[in-house]
This record gives C-alpha cells, sequence and structure tokens, in this order.
C-alpha cells in the first residue's frame, strides 16, 4: 500500500488491514492509541489477535461478508465513532479500513431533504 503523507497527522486514528486481518498500516494517532498493545510494532501481526472475544467473532465475520460495521463508543468521558470500511483494489476486496474518530458528546444532526 502506497504511503500518503496525509494521513499521518490525520487527526483520527486509521487502521489499515489486509485481507486476512493482517495490519499493514497505522497512522500516528492509532499507534499512540495502541501504543499499549505494542504500537506501531503491530504492523504485520493479525488484529484477530488483538481482540477478544466476541469482538475477535464479530471481526472474522466482517472479514468473511466485507460488510460494514460502525457504532459509537465512550471510554473514560471520550466520545469516539468507529468506522470500519472494506477497501477494494481494482475490484478487489483487499481488507478493512478503521476510522477512530473523536466527537463531542452532543453532536449536531441536519437534516437536509
Amino acid at each position: 500500500m502506497t504511503s500518503h503523507s496525509w494521513v499521518d497527522e490525520f487527526p483520527g486514528a486509521v487502521t489499515v488491514c489486509d485481507h486476512e486481518g493482517v495490519i499493514i498500516a497505522m497512522n500516528k494517532m492509532s499507534a499512540e492509541s495502541f501504543k499499549d498493545d505494542g504500537g506501531v510494532g503491530l504492523i504485520g501481526k493479525n488484529m484477530l489477535d488483538c481482540h477478544p472475544e466476541p469482538a475477535r467473532t464479530r471481526v472474522k465475520e466482517l472479514l468473511a461478508t466485507k460488510q460494514l460495521n460502525v457504532y459509537t463508543t465512550e471510554k473514560k468521558g471520550v466520545h469516539k465513532m468507529i468506522y470500519q470500511s472494506p477497501w477494494y483494489e481494482d475490484g478487489k476486496f483487499r481488507g478493512f479500513v478503521e476510522l477512530s474518530l473523536v466527537i463531542p458528546s452532543n453532536v449536531p444532526h441536519f437534516i437536509r431533504d
């Protein structure tokens, strides 16, 4: 995968895995977020090994079905949106991109019909 400098300082964690779940790229915020688990040293490791059950089974399911997975979470008062999306190259499934974005506790919602 080609390295793009814009993603290094993107204000959210960006983690990319291949079609088997092997981590192939992390930006600075991702490495910082996972520093207690090995940080940038996780590149080359399978993300399945980083997930306890039942999350491990869910990740296996996502890899098999290539489904989008989006949810919000809160830890120590910090709200995040997790956006896990399959990525493709020349129409072929290559893996997943995970964006982890800190969001305010009250996010405005606009309906624009």
